[in-house]
């Protein structure tokens, strides 16, 4: 999942270079909902590790 988040945040910074505006930020607005998604599943992981440990 990080890779697609950094795959996606080089393809805006390289949009945004040449001038694709709706590209760059599409690409930026895609990574970003990834990040979120992957945070909260390594939140959920962390709590479930924790509450099975015990």
């Amino acid at each position: 999942m990080l890779r697609w988040i950094v795959i996606l945040l080089v393809i805006a910074l390289v949009a945004a270079l040449l001038g694709f505006g709706g590209i760059a930020g599409a690409a930026a607005g895609i990574a970003e909902i990834i990040f979120y998604v992957f945070v909260a599943l390594v939140v959920l992981a962390v709590i479930l590790g924790l509450v099975r440990g015990f």
